[in-house]
């Protein structure tokens, strides 16, 4: 009998479809990251490397927090790959028998607990202390930040970048000036400012900055806004008026902002090939930063993913 063109292109798929279908999915509580399973694997990963090991002590299945945590922290791009490629990662199910119990009973962790993520060189000592309840992306980048630092390895810059992104130390201020195109620009070269956004308030086009007053102060920022033309004049939140009123510029508080046109946002990066990556807001407001004048520092601010994906 001849098959006939039809069927015989069914056939074909049958096999394919059959073994993607026997694919387990990952975990939802798992995130994204693609993990080890095996403590010994994961150290003598790490012996060879010099990795630190991410070991996440982790529920699966598990309760609605730790589904979200797969879904928001550990399924963040960014946070993803400098796990993937700064780390070696390693994945202790908490709540199963087996290896999973073998190793939970060795490091002491509680069963059927909340996620915990603890930072391990290949002896399986802890590089930084354990701590529980860490379990936002700007805690969990900060303590990466943290164990790269205690082992003396490089901290990519997007990694600092995205633990700044979510710090809840990050305060606001708005400057006036005559172009936003040129704020966004100018002031997003400043270091300690974080993110920044076109907009308009009081009839002006301003730039909203957020900005983290660990590595500027407010007279700092407002000081190094004029110095670059953009700071006509100043809003800030009220609780911060005593410190701005230090400067000579009009100062007030922030109060009718409203934010500009996506086709007026980060305008220096329109035309150049990073339009086409998906960036966080800190990104793009380093690169869009930096991409006309210095190339090389805004290409700084990418992961290793993006950086091919220019190419």
């Amino acid at each position: 009998m001849v098959m006939k063109p039809v069927f015989f292109a069914l056939a074909l798929m049958l096999p394919s479809l059959s073994c993607t279908a026997s694919t387990p999915a990952q975990p939802e509580e798992a995130g994204k990251v693609r993990w080890s399973r095996i403590l010994e694997t994961a150290l003598a990963s790490s012996a060879e490397t010099g990795k630190p090991v991410f070991a996440l002590f982790q529920e699966i299945p598990g309760c609605a927090g730790c589904k979200q945590f797969g879904r928001d922290v550990m399924s963040n791009p960014l946070l993803v790959e400098a796990v993937e490629t700064e780390f070696t990662p390693l994945l202790i199910h908490n709540n199963k028998g087996g290896q999973d119990a073998v190793v939970m009973q060795r490091f002491g962790e509680p069963a059927w607990n909340y996620q915990v993520v603890r930072f391990l060189n290949a002896n399986a000592e802890d590089i930084i202390p354990r701590k529980d309840q860490v379990w936002d992306t700007g805690g969990i980048a900060e303590r990466m930040i943290a164990t790269l630092t205690e082992v003396k390895r490089p901290v990519p810059a997007y990694l600092t970048l995205l633990a700044a992104e979510h710090s809840p130390r990050l305060k606001q201020a708005v400057f006036a000036m005559y172009c936003f195109w040129t704020g966004e620009m100018a002031l997003g070269q400043i270091d300690g400012v974080i993110t920044t956004e076109a907009g308009f308030m009081g009839g002006h086009e301003v730039t909203l900055v957020k900005y983290d007053p660990a590595v500027i102060s407010l007279p700092q920022l407002i000081t190094a806004a004029e110095k670059v033309e953009c700071a006509n004049a100043v809003s800030v939140q009220a609780a911060d008026l005593p410190i701005a009123k230090t400067s000579r510029l009009k100062i007030g508080t922030i109060s009718g902002y409203r934010t500009a046109p996506v086709s007026d946002q980060k305008k220096q990066i329109g035309g150049t090939p990073a339009e086409k990556l998906t960036l966080s807001a800190a990104q793009a407001t380093k690169v869009n930063a930096w991409i006309r004048t210095d190339p090389a520092k805004a290409l700084n601010f990418l992961t290793k993913s993006q950086r091919a994906q220019l190419k």
